[in-house]
């Protein structure tokens, strides 16, 4: 009985120990991987305290494109819309991580940034359609 016990114990010993040697499971790879979470999408819409109509709209047209496009990642909150007045003093901090000197729309993901200000500006109020496409494609590159 005890050289039973012996005999099962190496087997089981030397079984274990053989997985080591053995190639990789890429979804144990991938497992590994999503245990730190997906990524996040941080939108910052950076602006002036006081607001013309192009301005307001590129803001309402981000907001409503990303709620359209993204529902889920919003309520899950892999996408994170925040409006930005630069003249406020507890903004500075974000002001200067990012070295925004105006108003700007970033899109941005751990370190990589775009930056959508031109289009936004450009599309906001005549072809809030093809700002939308804009936003979806920034957000698509960066979420790879």
């Amino acid at each position: 009985m005890k050289k039973l016990l012996i005999i099962s114990a190496l087997i089981v010993f030397s079984i274990s120990s053989m997985s080591f040697y053995l190639p990789h499971n890429h979804s144990d790879t991938n497992k590994r991987k999503s245990q730190f979470g997906p990524k996040k999408v941080e939108v910052y819409y950076f602006h002036n305290a006081r607001r013309c109509a192009t301005c307001q709209a590129v803001e309402d047209v981000t907001k409503k494109s990303l709620k359209e496009l993204y529902p889920e990642m919003i309520k899950a909150g892999q996408i994170v819309f925040k409006s930005l007045d630069i003249e406020d003093v507890g903004n500075k901090i974000l002001i200067k991580k990012y070295k925004v000197s105006g108003q700007a729309l970033l899109f941005v993901s751990n370190s990589k940034k775009i930056n959508l200000t031109n289009d936004a500006f450009m599309y906001a109020r005549n072809n809030p359609n093809k700002l939308k496409a804009k936003i979806k494609k920034a957000v698509d590159k960066i979420m790879k």
